[in-house]
């Protein structure tokens, strides 16, 4: 889906949520799909699927975005007005939604390389030992594979904000090479 798309598809999901229906509307997962995809399997590459993320991980990335730590240009303003309630109530509801598999394939020659890199930069030690996620550390496995892309460059560039700054910290010795290697191996692996 091309910016022009995503900003219009932001825009009325926008429009709904904030419209006369208020607060009722503003925790509705079928909103989110706009941008997540349906059940919050995303098909728009550059935004990241909700689908069986840990609770926990959602509703601080939500949390995130309300209190400006995390800016996205649609994120920032979904997530300004929901309340900690509709954000668990989310979080919930994502987190119990079946991964689709992952439409990436890793190249194979990334697939011993990336598990050896996941190892070495303690990945598996954050995200759990096939990177699924879990308590607020999200799910990699089969995420969009551009999402990842940006958001791993974003922390190696100290553009993107992490709860405790181990993200960050995490990624400054990762070369660009290594960086597309995680992200192809994670974007190809099983959500489930």
């Amino acid at each position: 889906m091309n910016s022009i798309c995503r900003a219009g598809a932001a825009a009325l999901a926008a429009a709904l949520c904030f419209s006369g229906a208020g607060e009722a509307l503003a925790a509705d997962p079928q909103l989110c799909a706009v941008c997540h995809g349906p059940e919050g399997n995303s098909i728009i590459p550059a935004n990241p699927s909700l689908a069986a993320q840990p609770e926990q991980s959602i509703s601080i990335q939500l949390f995130q975005f309300r209190e400006g730590n995390r800016k996205d240009a649609q994120m920032t303003p979904m997530a300004a007005n929901l309340s900690n309630k509709e954000m668990n109530e989310l979080a919930a509801y994502f987190s119990k939604q079946k991964a689709a598999a992952p439409s990436h394939k890793t190249s194979p020659e990334n697939v011993v390389a990336g598990a050896k890199l996941a190892q070495q930069f303690n990945c598996a030690q954050c995200h759990g030992p096939v990177l699924r996620g879990q308590q607020h550390i999200p799910r990699l496995a089969g995420q969009q594979y551009e999402y990842l892309l940006a958001q791993l460059r974003k922390f190696k560039a100290q553009k993107r904000a992490d709860l405790d700054g181990n993200m960050t910290s995490a990624a400054q010795p990762l070369s660009d090479r290594d960086i597309e290697i995680l992200v192809d191996y994670a974007a190809g692996l099983s959500p489930q």
